[in-house]
């Protein structure tokens, strides 16, 4: 994994980025996603909501499925390829299995939940019906920095309440 980058793979994970900061801004936590179809156009870009939304599955990934499966008028989305700033957990990699994603690319790892290389390792069970290519690291330090300061802002916020 992280072996070789496509062409383009560092634009849309500044898509991605631009996206996470979005969700920073409404104080949850960052995490951007864009989906491009299979000739590299732009399907959906979105970013963590659950807070907003009130949905607990309203993950980056899930937003931008959501959003392309009704575009597309299709609940499976062959040849497409996931931008997603963080690795993504149990959740969401079922849902880019059911959806079909020809290939997933994260940023930086998640070792408490991620579900590709950190807290699980759920595409080596041999187990699903659909195996996406896995590319990770890219643009990872800025993903992790983001992460990193938000939580850090969080922690401050709260020791000032304190």
């Amino acid at each position: 994994m992280g072996v070789k980058h496509h062409a383009g793979d560092e634009y849309w994970m500044l898509e991605a980025l631009k996206q996470a900061q979005k969700a920073a801004d409404m104080d949850e936590v960052p995490v951007g996603a864009v989906l491009l179809d299979k000739s590299g156009e732009c399907l959906a870009s979105g970013h963590n909501q659950p807070i907003t939304a009130v949905d607990p599955t309203a993950h980056a990934e899930i937003v931008v499925l959501r959003e392309a499966a009704k575009y597309m008028n299709n609940y499976r989305l062959p040849g497409t390829t996931l931008y997603v700033t963080l690795e993504p957990c149990t959740m969401c990699i079922g849902a880019l299995v059911h959806a079909r994603v020809a290939r997933i690319v994260y940023g930086a790892t998640e070792p408490k939940t991620g579900a590709i290389e950190s807290a699980q390792r759920l595409f080596e069970t041999g187990q699903f019906n659909h195996y996406p290519e896995i590319e990770s690291g890219v643009l990872e330090a800025e993903s992790l920095g983001l992460l990193s300061r938000f939580f850090q802002q969080k922690r401050q916020a709260k020791k000032s309440q304190e």
